[in-house]
């Protein structure tokens, strides 16, 4: 499974409409994590950040509400888009789950076909290089759809990985990014990798953006990690 691909975590307590979400959102080829209550999606959240959540209102204990409340006042997660889905038609309904932060609301019984393009629709937003869209930062284009990266009109070559890492950096320019981050983002969290790895490709992906001449566009912090700018 590649490490770039997106990330979809379903909350649903029912299990029969969970695994049909996963079914349905594996088939459109992203990774699903699932939960199935609200204080599980939430640790969930803490070791790793989906790009999208697709939330049920209804669940056990802790309400959808409550948790896409609190994804959207903690610091590591605040950005990742929400999905609401609930039974509750009402306008009134709608509203409290926006004003709660939901980026999107769907009313059950919902089309599958609809709810894909929604999700697709909240990841061009968040990740914009894994929905294949085209990324531009300074003299940088690189086009997700053709894998092809430009600096000032001229053709760079870059290895698999120091394309994702290209890819992370131009989705968040001025975003800090700490090795260990790098890691589950390009990588996978399933795979076990050096964090001087980080740092090779680093170097390597400075070597090629540096090919044609230009400044050095990636920024180290020290004790943080690397920056785009």
């Amino acid at each position: 499974m590649p490490a770039d691909q997106p990330t979809v975590l379903v909350v649903e307590d029912e299990a029969a409409q969970r695994e049909v979400l996963r079914y349905n959102l594996e088939a459109e080829g992203f990774r699903v994590a699932a939960a199935g209550n609200g204080e599980e999606a939430l640790v969930m959240m803490d070791e790793e950040a989906p790009d999208v959540v697709v939330l049920d209102w209804m669940l056990p204990n802790l309400s959808g509400i409550e948790v896409c409340r609190q994804i959207k006042t903690r610091p590591g997660t605040r950005g990742v888009p929400v999905i609401m889905l609930s039974a509750r038609s009402e306008e009134v309904d709608r509203v409290r789950g926006l004003e709660t932060g939901a980026d999107d609301y769907v009313v059950k019984p919902y089309s599958l076909r609809e709810l894909m393009a929604r999700v697709r629709a909240q990841l061009r937003r968040a990740r914009p290089a894994a929905a294949g869209l085209r990324l531009e930062y300074e003299d940088i284009i690189l086009d997700a759809e053709t894998h092809r990266v430009t600096r000032d009109g001229q053709e760079l070559k870059l290895g698999p990985t120091e394309f994702r890492l290209l890819s992370t950096f131009m989705e968040k320019p001025g975003r800090v990014w700490s090795r260990e981050q790098l890691l589950d983002r390009v990588w996978g969290r399933d795979i076990y990798v050096d964090t001087r790895t980080v740092d090779v490709h680093i170097g390597r992906l400075r070597k090629a953006l540096g090919v044609h001449g230009g400044g050095d566009p990636l920024r180290t912090v020290r004790g943080a990690g690397y920056a785009l700018g």
